[in-house]
């Protein structure tokens, strides 16, 4: 069975990377399914961006190829900053205080492996049947043909 990997890569999230990291750390190296669990019961705010980012590499995977759901792992999470917007906050005596508003990206790669390809049984013995049963076509038009000039033959006789 081959293992095949896709990603889904998440930016701009309005959340500190510290934060996220948190939250990732807490499902890395699971399966996916166990993973979303944790996730819904996480009573953080970066549970929600960790999770769709999760479930948006788990679509890729299985749009791409036929895989087994309860072979799909989280291989990596990974977060990282993302762009920072500098603001200022009013202070007394008409100073203003600068802040920066911090934002993640995150990178998820998630495995699974390929489902076998199952051949029917019935349609492995049918075909074998077949087989020998009937000759191959070549065989077919030399019983049409020789049918042809028996025929014939018989026509030119009566004559």
């Amino acid at each position: 069975m081959a293992t095949v990997e896709k990603r889904a890569y998440i930016k701009g999230i309005d959340l500190a990377p510290r934060k996220v990291s948190v939250v990732a750390s807490l499902v890395r190296g699971r399966s996916v399914a166990d993973a979303l669990v944790i996730l819904d019961h996480t009573p953080r705010r970066a549970a929600l961006a960790v999770k769709k980012a999760i479930e948006s590499a788990k679509a890729n995977l299985l749009d791409t190829a036929s895989i087994d759901v309860k072979t799909i792992q989280i291989k990596t999470i990974s977060v990282t900053t993302g762009s920072r917007m500098r603001r200022y906050k009013p202070a007394s005596r008409g100073r203003a205080l600068p802040f920066e508003k911090k934002s993640s990206n995150i990178l998820v790669v998630v495995s699974g492996e390929e489902k076998l390809k199952k051949t029917p049984v019935a349609q492995e013995l049918k075909g074998k049947e077949q087989s020998d049963t009937t000759a191959s076509p070549a065989a077919g038009t030399l019983r049409k043909t020789a049918g042809l000039s028996q025929k014939r033959s018989a026509k030119k006789e009566d004559k």
